[in-house]
């Protein structure tokens, strides 16, 4: 699908209710989390960090967490055992990053306070990560993620758990609301207003079936990833490499990786 739509996903709206939005990013990162969708891409963030020699990872745009500890421990279990991981997001979810802090004892931290992913703060120093979020910005502030990193000097890199195919949307508008009505129940920390805005006012389940619908219709194919980074690195500065990974499903992950040739 080459196709791309820049429509709106409610968890954008500055306006949108936080308990509503905490419960979608909730779900994600359990699904996320739960199917290992971010492991195909644990060998391209190894081959950046030793490029890089970066022992930290910054996650911008970092919703809830989703998939973030998984590739910390497959990182961790490989060469890199004093791999640390801090959180970031303009609208902060320190409830679920509290959660993931204290499962892997203290190897994934986060900052409570807003981080604009286009102007991100000098003092917060690793190699920059955005999952599943770099969709939800247009040309423009997507590009000036891209620069912000060249900038600084500081590797980046991009990933998007779908390929972008039609038959990912079916999935995501028919398959999606089942699998949230049944495993709400377990996700963790439990929340009160998880329940109530999932079966009585039902407004997580219709918000994350649009927004899921919508986000791979938003998604940059490969050649716009690549575009996007050349026009945010107009002299060469950086090593980029693009492409799609495949999980173990037969699903597969966009990616765009980067970092300073020298």
């Amino acid at each position: 699908m080459k196709l791309r739509l820049q429509l709106f996903e409610f968890e954008d709206l500055p306006w949108f209710p936080e308990v509503v939005r905490a419960g979608m990013m909730d779900y994600l990162r359990f699904m996320i989390s739960g199917l290992k969708i971010y492991q195909p891409i644990v060998p391209l963030l190894r081959e950046a960090l030793q490029h890089t020699r970066q022992t930290e990872l910054l996650e911008l745009c970092a919703g809830a967490g989703g998939g973030t500890e998984g590739v910390w421990r497959a990182l961790q279990a490989q060469d890199f055992p004093q791999l640390r991981v801090t959180l970031t997001d303009l609208y902060p979810q320190p409830t679920a990053w509290q959660h993931l802090h204290e499962r892997t004892d203290g190897g994934l931290t986060f900052l409570p306070t807003s981080v604009d992913a286009t102007r991100v703060p000098a003092t917060l120093p690793g190699f920059r990560v955005v999952f599943s979020a770099f969709h939800h910005f247009p040309p423009a502030l997507a590009e000036a993620i891209l620069v912000d990193a060249v900038r600084q000097r500081a590797g980046i890199g991009v990933f998007e758990g779908a390929g972008k195919h039609w038959h990912e949307v079916v999935l995501a508008a028919l398959v999606m609301p089942i699998a949230l009505l049944c495993i709400t129940p377990f996700i963790r920390p439990f929340r009160w207003s998880r329940l109530l805005f999932t079966y009585l006012v039902p407004l997580i389940p219709a918000c994350t079936i649009w927004d899921g619908v919508v986000s791979i219709l938003r998604l940059y194919p490969p050649n716009q990833l690549l575009a996007l980074a050349r026009r945010a690195d107009p002299t060469g500065q950086f090593e980029w490499r693009v492409g799609k990974a495949r999980h173990w499903s037969g699903s597969q992950v966009l990616y765009l990786t980067g970092w300073p040739k020298n």
